[in-house]
């Protein structure tokens, strides 16, 4: 029994489209029994399947507006014109208690969250395999979608890919199972580390008591 409780740790997982990052975050939550998904807020409208509270939380601008106001969000952003965020109680909540906590969060999302909270962070970035792949999985995806926007998608994957030089890590996601195994790997590597250790001076001066 590890006797040394570690903090827990913000993970942001990010990718383009098609990369694979819900699978594997799926995958995260079902294999690991201390991690959490951060539940995000929203001022869009729930899309057909989309669970209040389980998806995200859906609220209007006013109710938005004051959370921000009285510094209830870690982190907040504009996109397609609604506003999303990241609450802070129930994060800094988990943290405390030794829970780690999962965002899957674009690199926009990633940035702010490091701002913010940049010792408490371990960011990952997604790679698909290759720009072939990522456009036959986006094709399989979007199969209605004409080629045209597909390659409006593709160009977008490239410059969210970019990004991945300002993350901790990077993964080329070729095969699901794998991924989620690495990812495993640095989420207990990065527990183990002095800094995360909460307790560590009191269990050496015990020793030497």
């Amino acid at each position: 029994m590890d006797e040394l409780q570690s903090e827990g740790i913000m993970l942001i997982l990010s990718s383009p489209s098609g990369a694979g990052k819900t699978t594997i975050s799926n995958e995260l939550i079902n294999k690991e029994s201390n991690l959490v998904k951060s539940i995000s807020v929203t001022t869009r409208k729930p899309r057909p399947g989309e669970i209040d509270g389980k998806d995200y939380h859906f609220i209007n601008e006013k109710e938005f507006f004051s959370l921000c106001n009285t510094g209830q969000m870690l982190e907040h952003a504009i996109v397609f014109n609604y506003h999303y965020g990241i609450p802070r109680e129930s994060a800094e909540n988990n943290l405390k208690n030794g829970v780690n906590v999962l965002f899957s969060i674009d690199w926009q999302g990633a940035a702010s969250l490091t701002r913010v909270m940049k010792e408490k962070v371990v960011s990952i970035f997604i790679l698909p395999p290759s720009i072939k792949e990522l456009q036959f999985r986006l094709k399989k995806r979007n199969c209605k979608t004409p080629d045209d926007e597909i390659k409006n998608r593709l160009d977008q994957a490239c410059f969210e890919m970019e990004r991945c030089l300002y993350y901790d890590y990077v993964i080329i996601n070729d095969n699901i199972d794998d991924s989620v195994q690495k990812i495993r790997q640095i989420l207990y590597s990065e527990k183990m580390k002095v800094k995360r250790k909460m307790n560590l001076k009191n269990f050496l001066h015990n020793m030497s008591h």
